[in-house]
């Protein structure tokens, strides 16, 4: 690890959830096209982009200058791009920008720095940016913008205001908008010592300490006591906090292994077997404010799913569920009010993340019976996750793992290659990964990498190693540059997609290849028995309908010359 000072660079969707549960197709794509976007801009500024989760970004930049200036270049991209859509299917970004000191760990960037763009992020309007103090003392001079000084913001998790400037964004009829002032923290009264802050706030705390503490005893008196506690089932007449068993997923580029022992709730779909005439049903999709469901809670363990299921469900008293993409999660139960729960839940769960070394931040999943995470369920590529087939197998090896860097190789060489079973590896079509081991079952392990790699990805991702086994087809004559969705291919002719798309649907065994020529017009090699005969037959069949033809997919991945 080393410590350096950058500029860093946090976006996110304003309303994403919404727009999701609205059309999540359409939703997804329109993220595809407006991150493109985003990258090219950070890419072109000098930026780098060291961590995405969903609809976010985060980025680093040698200059504040430089970071400024590509948000606002991407802000006005992007309001030009909204103008086709009505204003309730517009997608708007909110940037927030600092300068800080950061930790660099394989090439993810952790620390305050990381936490208070982030936090700058939540005060900038939708479609706006807001930087911090030390950002503005940087450009306020170098760049011909305006700024709107808003003043020491409170932020969560940061215990001084944060000083923060607005940047006035351009009006299409070229003049500029006054960002909306945010109330700033007041300062406390000249003539009140500062001892006395501490001191009243002790005593009011005491007071409801006192309070809680005899109507939580009165409460006792009349009511038997619960269990309260996953790791231990002695009844307890105190509030109590829960943790789950340690999980096992890791993410990329960071990822670890924590292998664990989770129990299967109900015997597990054979994901080996092949597809039957009718498609399983998919995981029960979820959103903010919906119903807690125990078997629906995202990226956890079986086991993790029973104990909230004979722990958390049945409680009554204010409580609350906290978790991150990891699969780290803490609960608390019998506290006070919803407040105590939530914070006794968000901080068990991040202790626990912390002493794995997990670089994902813990938040709310449910408080009382209801869900109130914002990001909705992770995108899952349809059932079954897994298909086995013999023709295109072939024996693990890290090296042949596309769309990886170095250091994510070398991840998985020291992680997973001696990771007990069940193992597996979800990639997604940016280079995402996720990976776990010493999981009970191939539908769990399956399950919570696709979670986990579908809430960074943003789209669903793809089960591509079980054990030792590459469990999809692997191209070794041409280059993977991602993946492959022949709905969305701007170089097949728009009437050919669809019979693309359903074509490649019905060609569930062997080797598919698809070339296509200068008209657009596309060759099809499907259920070949090895790799480089579905290239010829692809290409032997585009040939008869165009002209200079190429390959341009080769199993699930979209390929390139190498």
């Amino acid at each position: 690890m080393k410590r350096k000072i950058a500029a860093i660079f946090a976006a996110d969707i304003a309303g994403y959830s919404r727009l999701v549960a609205e059309d999540e197709e359409e939703t997804l794509r329109r993220l595809a096209s407006y991150r493109q976007v985003t990258d090219d801009f950070i890419a072109k500024c000098g930026g780098r982009i060291f961590n995405t989760a969903g609809d976010a970004v985060l980025a680093e930049f040698p200059s504040a200058v430089e970071a400024v200036r590509c948000a606002i270049d991407i802000q006005e991209s992007l309001r030009t791009r909204n103008m086709a859509y009505p204003p309730s299917r517009q997608m708007a970004f909110r940037i927030g920008i600092t300068i800080g000191d950061v930790v660099e760990r394989d090439g993810d960037l952790l620390g305050d720095g990381v936490n208070i763009a982030a936090r700058l992020e939540g005060l900038a309007e939708v479609g706006g940016i807001c930087i911090s103090r030390a950002v503005h003392e940087q450009v306020a001079n170098k760049l011909s913008v305006q700024f709107a000084d808003i003043g020491a913001q409170e932020v969560k998790n940061i215990p001084t205001p944060v000083h923060a400037y607005m940047v006035a964004m351009r009006r299409e009829d070229g003049t500029y908008a006054t960002p909306q002032v945010k109330k700033p923290v007041k300062a406390a009264p000249a003539g009140a010592p500062a001892w006395m802050w501490p001191a009243a706030i002790t005593l009011v705390l005491l007071a409801a300490i006192g309070v809680g503490g005899f109507l939580t005893y009165t409460k006792l008196e009349t009511s038997a006591t619960k269990p309260a506690s996953v790791a231990s089932s002695t009844p307890t007449s105190v509030p109590v906090a829960s943790a789950s068993p340690a999980p096992s997923a890791a993410p990329s580029p960071s990822a670890s292994t924590a292998p664990s022992a989770p129990a299967k709730l109900a015997p597990a779909p054979n994901l080996a077997a092949p597809a039957s005439p009718v498609p399983p049903s998919p995981p029960p999709s979820i959103s903010s404010g919906d119903k807690f469901v125990a078997d629906s809670t995202p990226f956890v363990s079986d086991r993790t799913r029973s104990a909230l299921a004979t722990e958390y469900l049945p409680a009554g008293d204010s409580k609350a569920v906290a978790l991150n993409i990891n699969g780290f999660v803490g609960w608390s139960v019998a506290q006070p009010s919803e407040d105590t729960a939530k914070t006794a839940a968000l901080e068990l769960c991040q202790k626990r993340a912390d002493n794995a070394n997990s670089p994902r931040k813990c938040e709310l999943y449910a408080v009382g019976n209801t869900v109130v995470y914002a990001h909705g369920q992770p995108p899952l590529p349809p059932l079954p996750w897994v298909r086995r087939d013999a023709l295109v197998e072939k024996p693990y090896a890290t090296r042949d793992v596309p769309l990886l860097r170095d250091p994510a190789r070398a991840r998985l060489d020291n992680l997973f290659v001696p990771g007990r079973k069940t193992r597996t590896i979800a990639l997604g079509p940016g280079g995402q990964f996720f990976f776990n081991s010493g999981i009970d079952s191939l539908e769990e392990s399956a399950r919570r990498n696709l979670q986990a790699c579908g809430a960074v990805a943003g789209v669903p991702c793809t089960i591509v190693v079980v054990d030792d086994v590459f469990v999809v087809p692997i191209p070794t004559t041409l280059r993977v540059t991602g993946f492959f969705r022949a709905a969305d291919s701007s170089v097949i002719a728009p009437g050919e997609r669809n019979e693309v798309a359903r074509k490649l649907a019905d060609a569930t065994a062997g080797w598919n290849a698809i070339a296509v020529g200068a008209q657009g017009r596309p060759g099809l090699g499907l259920k070949a028995a090895n790799e480089q005969a579905a290239v010829n037959s692809a290409l032997g069949e585009c040939v008869k309908r165009d002209s200079d033809c190429r390959v341009i997919a080769i199993g699930p991945f979209a390929v390139g010359p190498n």
